[in-house]
């Protein structure tokens, strides 16, 4: 079983790496519940100032981490380096957070003492897509190991060497198994849940994934949270600042070259401002430059993959056939990349693939509503619920549609993002549980009431 690291601005493999044997999966596993006995007597305030210790590594060592985001999924490098400094970020917060979040929370009864521990689970497994090859497996790991838990990980394919590099910064912050990189195909991650020493699975990805893992981790009775797909709304009102709007919505759409869960996807426009609204998005669309995306010059690199490519391609298609009508983009770049040209299309409708699919890629789809009614009703015409960004002057009716959107977050006049503050998730398709905040960290322990007579 080899993976290989193949870069998409070229396609060209860089690297193949051996993964692990039978035989060392074992050993892994075995040696994990090892770990786990002594982790989860390490005091949290030690455990803080391990997080403290991997945080100063992964700033130590930013361009080197950044440079294999890139070479492995094609993020732009200043994209990369944003992603390493936010995953800096989340250790620092739990490091400071964790140990009052942790704390025994005394419960006033008749009892003599009565009080909530918060205690580890054990071996967390997680199962982390490509798009965000660190920050991913950072916004899990963190907290998991917070509360005292070790984590095994199962990182996409194609980014065989971001996983290595992130069980290097854990590994040289201690020694040991605390984190540890499962270089595994998927028939072994079957094997990997089913195993008794697995208490918890985390998984970000797509909701068939998510389906099949939950399905399986439910049949061994084992804890999972699911962060899955999107399709949301960017709903953009009457009195909505429409500059602001715009600039937003492009960052939102294009980041990543349109790979993210919580970018914008669906743009639900009245009539009011629909025309200037297109008018603005082609032209910020038109000025992007895309290119070598370790060029720090670069705003959008090639998608991750040739298949991630033709995908995307295939679902544009398909929509316009149905109707749909392409402003900008549209097509293929040339050369040898996955590169898929910006694109802005009009005239979607539900039952296109681009209004029913989540598309991850540098597709903006304009969707017309007749009025915010009926803008809150298409956003919600969606099996996903993950974010939804919502645009108007008026915060008093824009604060009444947010509480009428099926999502777990919604951003009124500012774009969905994730924050170690807040609890991030979604609902319906889009998954279940929380990560990130207090919140997140409580998904990782046992919840358990103590009662002293």
């Amino acid at each position: 079983m080899r993976f290989f690291s193949t870069n998409p601005f070229d396609n060209k493999v860089v690297k193949k790496i051996s993964g692990h044997s039978l035989g060392e999966l074992q050993d892994i596993l075995r040696r994990a519940v090892q770990e786990y006995e002594t982790w989860k007597k390490t005091p949290v305030i030690s455990r803080s100032k391990y997080l403290q210790s991997v945080a100063a590594i992964l700033r130590a060592e930013k361009s080197r981490w950044a440079s294999l985001i890139t070479l492995e999924m094609g993020k732009p490098i200043k994209e990369a380096e944003v992603e390493i400094e936010k995953c800096a970020l989340v250790c620092d917060f739990y490091s400071e957070k964790a140990p009052d979040w942790l704390n025994d929370e005394k419960i006033p009864s008749e009892a003599s003492s009565s009080f909530i521990s918060y205690e580890p689970l054990g071996v967390v497994l997680g199962i982390m897509p490509w798009n965000f090859p660190f920050w991913q497996v950072f916004r899990f790991a963190v907290p998991a190991i917070a509360a005292g838990n070790v984590v095994l990980l199962k990182h996409a394919s194609n980014v065989p060497q971001c996983a290595l590099a992130i069980q290097e910064i854990f590994q040289k912050a201690q020694p040991g198994y605390i984190f540890q990189t499962l270089l595994i195909n998927n028939r072994r991650v079957r094997r990997v849940i089913e195993h008794p020493a697995v208490k918890m699975v985390s998984l970000t990805g797509s909701d068939r994934a998510g389906a099949e893992v939950a399905a399986l981790a439910g049949r061994n009775i084992k804890k999972t949270v699911m962060e899955l797909g999107g399709s949301d709304p960017f709903i953009v009102l009457e009195d909505a600042n429409l500059k602001s709007a715009a600039e937003t919505g492009l960052r939102s759409r294009m980041q990543n070259a349109g790979q993210s869960c919580i970018a914008a996807k669906r743009f639900i426009v009245v009539p009011e401002v629909r025309d200037k609204f297109i008018e603005m998005m082609a032209e910020l669309i038109s000025k992007i430059k895309v290119g070598n995306p370790a060029d720090p010059a670069t705003e959008m690199g090639p998608l991750a993959s040739e298949n991630q490519a033709r995908a995307v391609m295939k679902q544009i298609q398909q929509s316009v056939r149905a109707g749909a009508k392409i402003v900008i983009g549209g097509k293929r770049l040339s050369g040898k990349g996955a590169f898929v040209q910006p694109t802005l299309l009009v005239n979607v409708k539900p039952g296109m693939p681009v209004f029913d699919e989540e598309v991850f890629g540098p597709v903006a789809c304009v969707v017309d509503a007749r009025d915010g009614e009926e803008a809150i009703q298409l956003a919600n015409k969606t099996h996903y619920g993950l974010g939804a960004s919502l645009w108007s002057e008026d915060i008093e009716k824009a604060t009444r549609y947010v509480r009428l959107i099926n999502a777990g977050n919604v951003f009124i006049n500012a774009m969905v993002r994730s924050d170690p503050r807040f609890p991030f998730g979604g609902i319906n398709r889009s998954g279940y549980g929380r990560e990130l905040s207090i919140h997140g960290l409580r998904e990782f322990v046992n919840i358990k009431t103590v009662w002293i007579t």
